[in-house]
């Protein structure tokens, strides 16, 4: 494992993906995940980032889950990556919490993207040295997402290779999202890696119940169309039983059906590149 993890790691063949559990809710769960996850990647030859928040900060009720502790949640990410030796990622919400995160041995620190206009924030992930994924705003257009990587970059001390991008869907009307694919190429011009986050593009947000809805039935067909479009890397939530997930049950993919869903997207990727 590259402990310190830059763009490099992203360019390479079929995609990398970042995947696990939206967010931490014990250490077995995020100790299964990334077991099965680890022995796929390696069965698939496909780059591999443990992915999971120590804290939800962005929730629609007061009352929701966010988590086990800040202390607890980044011990339990830095034991997923010392026992199985693969970087892992993580929200930040904070400037603060950009240097604890950072303290825990994280390798990317996360933007959400309801933050990623936050210059303080983007400035203060892009201090710490380590590599950054900017989630794009539902609100931003592709283009304009190169001034977070401008931030991000002067804060790095003019390092090119400390971020990348992460698409996940546009606000569509009060209760969907819809991926644009064009945002891809147009942000792969921006010179930075671009992932597809697949489950979070099928949510269905700002329900008036207070709990994000989601369409997971989608989620091969989003995933195929953003191989197809030439993504560099899928970001997919995954849970062993995302009934009882304490956060973004409604949209994440079932841990099991993960290894045939990679078979197929890395034989759609060698068809697009041959």
């Amino acid at each position: 494992m590259n402990r310190n993890i830059n763009s490099d790691f992203f360019i390479g063949e079929p995609f990398f993906l970042l995947a696990g559990p939206c967010v931490v809710e014990s250490e077995a769960l995020c100790m299964n995940v990334a077991e099965n996850i680890v022995r796929l990647s390696e069965k698939y030859g496909i780059p591999y980032v443990f992915k999971a928040s120590y804290r939800k900060a962005n929730r629609s009720r007061g009352d929701s889950f966010t988590g086990i502790g800040n202390e607890e949640g980044l011990r339990i990410l830095q034991k997923v990556r010392t026992t199985y030796r693969i970087p892992v990622v993580t929200d930040i919400h904070t400037p603060d919490e950009a240097a604890m995160a950072a303290g825990y041995d994280i390798d990317i620190l996360q933007i959400p993207a309801f933050l990623c206009r936050q210059t303080d924030l983007l400035a203060a992930a892009g201090r710490t040295g380590r590599m950054v994924n900017i989630k794009k705003g539902q609100f931003v257009a592709p283009g304009a997402m190169r001034y977070a990587v401008q931030k991000v970059q002067e804060a790095a001390g003019g390092r090119r290779d400390t971020v990348m991008l992460t698409e996940r869907g546009t606000q569509f009307g009060y209760y969907d999202l819809v991926v644009d694919f064009r945002s891809i190429p147009d942000m792969q011009r921006l010179d930075v890696p671009v992932a597809l986050d697949v489950t979070h593009s099928l949510q269905q947000p700002n329900q008036t119940g207070g709990i994000t809805g989601g369409r997971p039935e989608m989620i091969e067909t989003i995933a195929r169309a953003g191989i197809a479009a030439g993504v560099d890397g899928l970001f997919i939530e995954t849970h062993p039983d995302p009934s009882v997930a304490l956060s973004d049950g409604a949209n994440m993919l079932k841990l099991s059906l993960l290894d045939k869903l990679l078979q197929r997207l890395v034989e759609i990727r060698k068809v697009v590149k041959s």
